[in-house]
Order: C-alpha cells, then sequence, then structure tokens
C-alpha cells in the first residue's frame, strides 16, 4: 500500500478532556488579552500555543520543549478539531515554545492576567472564597549558581543541598487547593517576607475582606500576623518553640488546671466510617502587640492549645523508653566492664551522668545520689618494689525516677499552640483543629507540580525567564488538575453516586471521591481511526466507553468533544479484508 491507502491512527486519550477544561476556565482568551505578542508573530496564537502545550504536559507528564513538536505532529486531526483551527507541528518547535516562556516571565502582565484568571474561576466553578492557604517550596536544579539571580544555594525541602534552587510560594483556595497566586523567588531568600505579598496577591484576586489565611509556623512571625490583621482578615498558625517556650505552655495548662477548663475532645470520620478522637484541646485569649513604623497595634488573639492523640501516645511511649535506658546505662556505672576505662573520682562519675541524662534527654526526671565507700588494701612487696598501702573511694550510684516529674512531663507531652484572631462564633476549637490539618491539600498541589502530573523536576531549561515562564505555566495546570478534581467531587456527591471502571486491575472498585489524575487515565488508549479516501474517507473513534460518558456528563462537558471527532459510528467500508480487520482490531 501507499501512503494514500493506508490507515491513520491518532492516540487521542485525555487529550478534548484538557483542551474543553481549559477552554472553560478562558485560559486561551485571557492569554492572548494580557501578552501581546510581536507582529511577526506566525501561525496560531500564543494562547493557543501555550493551552495545547499544556494538554502536552498533563497528558504525557513531561515538560521537555524537544518533544512537543513530535506529538503534535502525530496528533494533528484531533488537535485541530478539538480547537476548532487549522495547526502546524511548525507551531510547537522548540524557539515557539521557548517564546510563550518569555512572554509569560513578564511579572506585571501575569500578575494581570492572575487576577483576572481567579476572579474568572470562582465565577465560573461557583467557588466560595472563606479560606486560602499560604506555603513555599523549593525546586532544584542542576544549571548551577546564579550570583545575581535566582538559582542559589539554600535551605532545600527536596534534601538536596547540593544543588542551586529556587523558592515557589503558592497560595491556594480551600478546599479544593486551586492556586490564586504564584509568586517565584531566590532560592536564598527566607520564608517569612513571602507572606504578605502573596497575600496583597490574594486580596486583589478575590476583592474580599474577612478571609482566614492559614500556613505553617513561619506565617506566624508576628508582623506577618500584624498586617493580616489590620486588612480586617483573619489567621491561623502554630507558634513555634521560639514564639512559645515550655515556661509559657506549662503556665497554660496550669492555668487550665486552675480554673478547671473541661477539654474540647476534636473527632473526626476516618476511613472506618466512625467517628474517631483525633485531638483534645482548649484555648486562652491574651492580648497581642506589634510595633510598625512607630506605633503600637494591639489585638485580642486566641490561643488555641491542642494535643494530638496519637502524637501523644508516641511521644509519652518515647519518654518511657529513654527513661528505662537511662536507668540501665546508670546502673550500669557501678559495675566494672572489660575493656572500659574505670571512672575515677566523683567528678568523673558525676560528668558520665550528666552525659547520660542529656543523651536520653531525660533531664529533671531522674534523681541520682552517690554513696562513698572508702577502701583501704596492701599491697606486698614485689622485686624490689616496697609494700604499699592503697586508698581507694569505691562511688555507687542510686537512681531513682521522679514519679511527680515524670507524670507532669508525660501530661505535657505534645501540646502545641496555634494563634488566631477570628472570633469563636467564626472559628470553634474544633474547626481550628481540622481545618489546620487539612494542611496536606497545598502539599499535594506542590507534589503534583514537582513530580507528577506537571513534572517540574527535574528541570531541564538553563535560563531564569524560561523557567519562570514554565513555573506560571504549569501553576495554570495545577488549577485545571484542582478544578476537575473538585467538579467531579461535587457532582458525584449531589447525585449521590459513585464511579467505577477507573482503578487499574480492579474495574468493579467504586469511589465518590475519584482524584484527577484517575480520571484522566481513564481516557488512555482512546484512538482516532482515519480511513483512506478509497475506503470511504470515514473517522471512527475507539474504546470510548460509558465510563467516560459518565464522567464527561457529570463534568457537564459535552460528549460532542470525542463524537465529533469521528463522523461514522458504522463499520468502514472496504474493498479487502485487510483494512476491515485492522479498524475492527482497534474499535476493540
Amino acid at each position: 500500500m501507499n501512503n494514500n491507502e493506508e490507515l491513520n491512527a491518532e492516540r487521542v486519550d485525555d487529550i478534548p478532556l484538557l483542551l474543553a477544561m481549559l477552554e472553560r476556565m478562558g485560559i486561551q482568551k485571557l492569554l492572548d488579552k494580557h501578552f501581546i505578542t510581536h507582529g511577526n508573530w506566525q501561525g496560531i496564537s500564543l494562547g493557543w500555543v501555550a493551552v495545547v502545550w499544556l494538554s502536552y504536559i498533563l497528558s504525557q507528564a513531561d515538560h521537555r520543549l524537544s518533544h512537543v513538536q513530535s506529538w503534535a505532529e502525530n496528533r494533528l486531526e484531533t488537535l485541530s478539531i478539538s480547537i476548532g483551527t487549522d495547526i502546524r507541528a511548525l507551531d510547537f518547535s522548540d524557539d515557539r515554545l521557548q517564546a510563550v516562556l518569555r512572554y509569560l516571565s513578564d511579572s506585571w502582565h501575569w500578575e494581570k492576567f492572575e487576577q483576572e484568571l481567579g476572579g474568572n474561576l470562582i465565577q465560573v466553578y461557583d467557588l466560595k472564597a472563606e479560606r486560602v492557604r499560604l506555603d513555599p517550596t523549593t525546586a532544584s536544579t542542576y544549571c548551577g549558581v546564579n550570583e545575581q539571580g535566582l538559582f542559589q544555594y539554600g535551605y532545600s525541602k527536596d534534601h538536596r543541598p547540593d544543588l542551586a534552587q529556587i523558592k515557589v510560594m503558592l497560595a491556594t483556595l480551600d478546599p479544593l487547593g486551586m492556586p490564586v497566586a504564584t509568586d517565584i523567588v531566590a532560592g536564598n531568600k527566607a520564608d517569612d517576607p513571602l507572606y504578605c505579598p502573596a497575600i496583597t496577591r490574594v486580596r486583589e484576586t478575590l476583592k474580599k475582606t474577612g478571609l482566614l489565611y492559614v500556613g505553617d509556623s513561619k506565617m506566624g512571625a508576628i508582623q506577618t500576623r500584624r498586617f493580616i490583621h489590620e486588612q480586617g482578615d483573619y489567621y491561623l498558625v502554630p507558634l513555634s518553640a521560639t514564639q512559645i517556650p515550655e515556661s509559657v505552655l506549662t503556665s497554660y495548662l496550669m492555668e487550665r488546671e486552675q480554673t478547671a477548663q473541661e477539654l474540647t475532645e476534636v473527632y473526626r470520620d476516618l476511613d472506618s466510617g466512625e467517628p474517631t478522637k483525633i485531638a483534645e484541646a482548649f484555648e486562652i485569649e491574651v492580648e497581642q502587640m506589634a510595633e510598625f513604623e512607630g506605633n503600637k497595634i494591639n489585638w485580642k488573639e486566641r490561643h488555641l492549645v491542642v494535643r494530638s492523640i496519637k502524637m501523644a501516645e508516641a511521644a509519652q511511649k518515647s519518654l518511657k523508653e529513654r527513661v528505662q535506658k537511662a536507668q540501665l546505662e546508670l546502673a550500669q556505672l557501678n559495675q566494672p566492664r572489660k575493656g572500659k576505662k574505670r571512672l575515677i573520682g566523683l567528678s568523673s562519675y558525676q560528668n558520665e551522668v550528666e552525659r547520660i541524662i542529656e543523651k536520653y534527654q531525660v533531664e529533671g526526671l531522674l534523681n541520682v545520689e552517690y554513696a562513698t565507700e572508702r577502701k583501704i588494701s596492701q599491697r606486698r612487696a614485689y622485686k624490689g618494689q616496697p609494700a604499699q598501702i592503697i586508698k581507694e573511694e569505691l562511688f555507687t550510684l542510686n537512681v531513682q525516677v521522679l514519679s511527680e516529674a515524670l507524670t507532669q512531663k508525660l501530661n505535657s507531652c505534645s501540646w502545641r499552640v496555634y494563634a488566631t484572631n477570628s472570633p469563636s462564633e467564626q472559628l470553634s476549637v474544633t474547626d481550628g483543629v481540622l481545618i489546620y490539618r487539612d494542611e496536606y491539600l497545598v502539599e499535594k498541589g506542590f507534589s503534583r507540580m514537582k513530580g507528577f502530573p506537571l513534572s517540574l523536576t527535574p528541570m531541564y531549561l538553563q535560563r531564569e525567564d524560561h523557567i519562570i515562564g514554565l513555573i506560571r505555566l504549569l501553576s495554570i495546570g495545577l488549577r485545571l488538575l484542582t478544578l476537575l478534581e473538585f467538579e467531579m467531587r461535587r457532582s458525584l456527591s449531589s447525585y449521590d453516586e459513585k464511579i467505577s471502571g477507573i482503578y487499574p486491575g480492579n474495574p468493579k472498585r467504586k469511589t465518590a471521591r475519584p482524584s484527577a489524575e484517575l480520571l484522566l487515565a481513564a481516557f488512555k488508549e482512546i484512538t482516532l481511526v482515519s480511513v483512506p479516501i478509497a475506503l470511504g474517507g470515514n473517522r471512527y473513534l475507539t474504546k470510548f466507553s460509558p465510563v467516560h460518558q459518565q464522567i464527561l456528563i457529570r463534568l457537564n462537558i459535552p460528549l460532542k468533544i470525542y463524537t465529533n471527532l469521528a463522523n461514522d459510528e458504522g463499520p468502514p467500508p472496504s474493498t479487502s479484508s485487510e483494512p476491515s480487520v485492522m479498524v475492527s482490531h482497534l474499535r476493540e
């Protein structure tokens, strides 16, 4: 057969779904609105190039520029029909994709784009903007350090301190984890100063006050809390041991005992389906003060004193084991051991006792008493050496556990303080604990961005403007993943349905909370077969199943994004058996 008589098969997979989601989000139109290209730009617009490239990244889990052109060349018909315009493989050359990244690296235009995008998505998907989570992460690169640029050595959250890195701050909207603001700074920058600019960007996007900002202990800096409070918003942050030393925590616990304040028990529905006690807590109200530009700002702050049940049990078990090990090692000081140098003098025993107590972190929990025995012995003369009278001091250690101190230490294990300026009517103790426990939402976003499917790391790019543009492009992809997952779960919940057929190896397993990755993977191996004109010139879609239809219906996406790819539902006409067998095999 010549090329005009051969069947053409294109892998469709999840491409139409991704392009439909990006169209609903308005990505192409907004990119073309905010990033005006040079007059010599030819082919499809920057917005369409970015949208198709994003569908490649999400479908193939690969951000490398060099693979996009060949990928598009093998799917020209699918892509052209899906976006409604003719495209060329040359539209996705390395040079064209690098140009897209350079445009996206323009911070002024990006902030305007991100602000309008965030406002549109909240309206389109009917999202309730009540809580925002903020957290930074790092991404390592092999391209080396740039003294004046973003690539710097710093504390690596990837556990690669030997590599240069950049730092990315994400502000995400609860409960779906959708990015609202993205900032990129040098890898050696401290985390503390990144929160206030990100919060300002969130306010400009959401155009709303009274939001609850949730972050880790680095967001608990007093000036950050002051900034949030002055703007009419609320915060929920854990306080570090520096801000709440052990003496203050002990005073909180003593105050609760003296006032007989009851502990609030916090329950959560886990996998078993039954409420499980996960924590207990109480609250203390304090007066907070911060100085800014010569003025003193005062406000009331609630300190939620929380103890995790599992962490407390683990900490208590560890403490008891350390006390036992310290007792055993101290008792062995009374016994001479082969190969060990004998301790001579009281000071040597005391130094060794201090070392053992510090080693096992049991200060103040053991009482060590020293009993002294003076022994006089006579050494006989030998080989010209005169007889001697030997005077020795022998020390015996008596080790006792201070029961009261140990009990107090066990009771104070694993207490942690969370600070909030939100009134109790809006944020109860239980709500505060449960909301902070959802911190995994922003971590999941980092996992998706740096790992599968967005695959930021390892970074193959060298230029800083290209990497900035890539991270911003991937943040759009992260928005798509979170919205896809959120919309599907919300729709299944409203219809009280579960979906099956998406778990590899277990097609009967059902779930009401599918992940975006599972939903997209379900579309793999859908294929578009084009028959030569000599055999009818029709197109056929294979392996488009009821599971795919259910997903599209629940996402409120028309089935035609797939069915329009084909123009015939019946078997293809044939003048020989060979093409019919091939198409039939592909359809199965």
